[in-house]
């Protein structure tokens, strides 16, 4: 357990967590998941439901959760690219 600071109170109380969840299609969600598998971190978990990537985010502050959220959406969207490449030229 961590003795840090609550953001709002500046108790020693831990803060809460904050969380996004980002459900995107893809052709070949499970390739995309697995792409993107050894760039994340233990604050990152994928799921493939059918064509659908469920990525759930959790970091102790807003920032950290809005730079991870960017972050994953670059990777999803040049991992997309990559696969479209590839698909399309071979």
């Amino acid at each position: 357990m961590t003795n840090a600071h609550n953001e709002r109170d500046g108790s020693g109380a831990e803060s809460p967590s904050r969380t996004a969840r980002l459900r995107t299609t893809h052709d070949a969600a499970d390739v995309v998941a697995a792409a993107l598998r050894p760039d994340n971190t233990d604050s990152i978990r994928m799921t493939v439901e059918g064509d659908t990537l469920v990525t759930d985010i959790e970091r102790e502050t807003t920032g950290g959760l809005q730079s991870t959220v960017d972050d994953t959406v670059v990777n999803l969207t040049v991992a997309d690219a990559v696969i479209d490449t590839v698909t399309n030229n071979i």
